[in-house]
C-alpha cells in the first residue's frame, strides 16, 4: 500500500489522526504526514477511514 499527504490540501483537522495515529500525525506545520516506519498494510482499514473522512481529501492512498 502506498499513502500520500497532500500537504497544500490539508487543513490540520487532525481527523486523520484521531482515526489512524500509528499513521497520521501533525507536523511542525500544523498539517498532517505519515509517521515514518508506520504499517501502512497493517493499518490499511484505518487509512481507507482516514481517506474516506478527510474533509479536503488531501489523503491519497493505492493498494
Amino acid at each position: 500500500m502506498r499513502v500520500k499527504v497532500n500537504k497544500e490540501a490539508c487543513i490540520g483537522c487532525e481527523l486523520c489522526v484521531s482515526m489512524c495515529p500509528k499513521v497520521f500525525k501533525l507536523g511542525e506545520d500544523g498539517k498532517s504526514e505519515l509517521i515514518e516506519q508506520a504499517d501502512f498494510d497493517k493499518n490499511s482499514d484505518c487509512i481507507d477511514q482516514a481517506q474516506a473522512s478527510c474533509p479536503v481529501a488531501a489523503i491519497v492512498a493505492e493498494k
